[in-house]
């Protein structure tokens, strides 16, 4: 049998031992999932040779001496799929919280042993297959209500296909009932319950990427008008400590229209995971009504919890999105944060003795980087329909600095980089995206959407907006150097403008009912409007107004507050301001 041979942290080095052999097979394989010690904790193989082999371990290993056994399980490590996943809460390897909690107390202890989906509950089924039916991976077979929001549709398993042999009736079942039989080709038998098992670090499959040409629609509008993301893309939320990464993260999980939001605390404060988990269950999610967690799984990894379980957090949650997204939903992945994960890594790899590169990061971080990042996309799934997963993804960088490996690295693979900044976040400004660094790769792949559901001119207004604010930055430089009296007033109106994108176009204020979330069209109506007062006010510059006298009339602050004066529900009103602002300008 195997036995702990050496023990490091959470690396465990195991040796068999033939004065023990039980007769069985002791060789453990690659990924394979193991129990070690005494108290079985659950452990992962991540190197074997002829020697040795080496397990990283996802409990904490105090106590544990050389000598106890390792038992194999001969699978790799894999979530469990099926009802009871929404709106609960679990640790980086799907054990629930709550259970444990009810077990351990608000620590959990070594070994803990919890199902990873509550096997006593029964749900309501209705089963879609009958019997002859000939079924094929990803094909849905059955139905339950998993919320009052969310339509649980379970999956036959990827590789299975053949002849439904036996289908249950309609009724009430727990996760483990037998459900179905499929009979395939060899005359094998395959019984499916309301779960299945998944390993976390393989991908699901899919019939066939689609294209990225819809946004994921936030209600921010420094996102979705200056920084698109798309349904199925990638984005980065870098940003030192105190810049808002957190913050921004539960404003898109609550507004966001995806239709499952999985968040991963990975590795962040206990408190923040806390006031995820109060203010989640406290908001009435504004499109059903109804709590924000009947659409939310919350997986926590907290900085207090064994460091090689933030690696599984991050494949867990990913997991969870595929098989949803299988089911035709679209999923929001907030991963907060992909840095403490990669300090995981470092970590784990200098246990192993292996070579550093840069910061002392491993040399494959890139690689895995990659692997999390292009599990995201928009598909066709096997069963005909669509889904998608998005990713977006806090790092942080010690001290703000960008060009440390994790920034630099996502940077690669993701197409939409928010860039937070401290000196926005000192001044109040949320969300604190700096429009000077950051950018998106989405702008032309949505902008037929934009053309099709809100404006034909929705994508010339935004061009005009970004340019007025790089024409800004520029002037800015040189009222540094020589102050703004001797600028011409054409380039004080520029200045003066990009004042008014900044504070009352990029700047939201989240607890007011009316700027915390605002459609697209409300969004292209404010463009709109601030472009009419540059245009109105730089025709009568053109025809001898004195710019001092267009700004003494207030104007400019009155259009800064049409975010709170408007309602979301009047856009009429916006010709209202826009008259005015024609009248104002032109002194009528």
């Amino acid at each position: 049998m195997n036995t702990v041979y050496s023990i490091n942290g959470p690396v465990i080095k195991v040796r068999s031992d033939p004065t023990q052999d039980s007769g069985q097979s002791t060789e453990l394989s690659m990924l394979e999932m193991v129990y070690v010690g005494n108290k079985e904790l659950i452990g992962e193989v991540i190197g074997v040779n002829s020697k040795e082999t080496t397990i990283q371990v996802y409990e904490v290993t105090t106590g544990m001496q050389p000598g106890e056994p390792v038992r194999g399980t001969g699978a790799p490590v894999s979530a469990t799929l099926g009802p009871g996943i929404i709106s609960n809460i679990f640790d980086g390897i799907e054990r629930p919280l709550r259970d444990i909690a009810q077990i351990d107390g608000a620590y959990i202890s070594e070994g803990t042993q919890v199902e990873d989906l509550d096997t006593k509950r029964k749900w309501k089924v209705t089963v879609k297959a009958r019997l002859g039916d000939e079924v094929t991976g990803g094909m849905i077979y059955a139905t339950c209500p998993e919320t009052s929001v969310i339509e649980h549709r379970c999956l036959v398993p990827p590789g299975i296909s053949g002849k439904v042999t036996y289908a249950a009736a309609d009724g009430s079942y727990t996760v483990n009932d037998h459900i179905l039989t499929v009979t395939d080709s060899r005359g094998t038998d395959h019984e499916l319950t309301l779960c299945q098992k998944w390993p976390i670090k393989t991908p699901r499959p899919f019939s066939r990427r689609l294209p990225i040409d819809r946004p994921l629609v936030t209600g921010q509008r420094v996102i979705d008008t200056v920084f698109p993301v798309a349904k199925g893309g990638t984005a980065a939320i870098p940003g030192g400590f105190g810049t808002g990464k957190t913050m921004t993260q539960h404003q898109l999980a609550k507004w966001c229209d995806a239709d499952i939001i999985v968040y991963i605390g990975c590795g962040e404060r206990g408190n923040e995971m806390t006031q995820v988990l109060e203010e989640f269950s406290g908001l009435i999610d504004p499109k059903t009504d109804r709590p924000l967690t009947d659409r939310t799984v919350l997986i926590a990894n907290t900085s207090n919890m064994p460091v090689a379980a933030r690696e599984a957090s991050i494949y867990t949650g990913m997991t969870i999105a595929e098989y949803y997204r299988d089911m035709g939903y679209h999923i929001a992945i907030m991963a907060d944060s992909t840095s403490r994960w990669a300090e995981a890594l470092r970590e784990i790899s200098g246990r192993l003795e292996e070579m550093p590169a840069e910061e002392g990061f491993p040399a494959y971080l890139p690689s895995r980087l990659a692997a999390f990042y292009e599990r995201a996309g928009y598909v066709e799934n096997l069963c005909g329909t669509e889904g998608s997963v998005t990713v977006i993804g806090a790092v942080s960088p010690q001290g703000s600095d960008f060009s440390e490996p994790v920034t630099q690295n996502t940077k690669r693979f993701v197409r939409c980089f928010w860039a937070l900044d401290k000196s926005l976040a000192y001044e109040r400004h949320y969300p604190a995206i700096n429009w000077n660094d950051s950018y998106s790769e989405y702008t032309d792949d949505l902008s037929g959407y934009f053309y099709a559901n809100v404006d034909k001119d929705f994508m010339s207004c935004r061009q005009r907006i970004a340019a007025m604010l790089s024409e800004e930055n520029k002037l800015m430089e040189i009222v540094k150097l020589i102050g703004s009296d001797v600028l011409p007033d054409d380039q004080k109106l520029i200045i003066e403008t990009a004042r008014v994108i900044r504070v009352g176009f990029l700047q939201q204020n989240a607890y007011h009912k009316d700027d915390t979330y605002v459609p697209l069209d409300k969004q292209f109506r404010m463009m709109s409007t601030i472009l009419k007062l540059y245009d109105e006010s730089a025709r009568a510059i053109s025809e001898g107004t004195v710019f001092s006298d267009i700004l003494a009339t207030g104007i400019f602050d009155t259009v800064i507050k049409m975010k709170y004066d408007i309602p979301n529900d009047r856009p009429e009103m916006f010709h209202e301001l826009q008259a005015k602002i024609e009248q104002t300008v032109r002194g009528e």
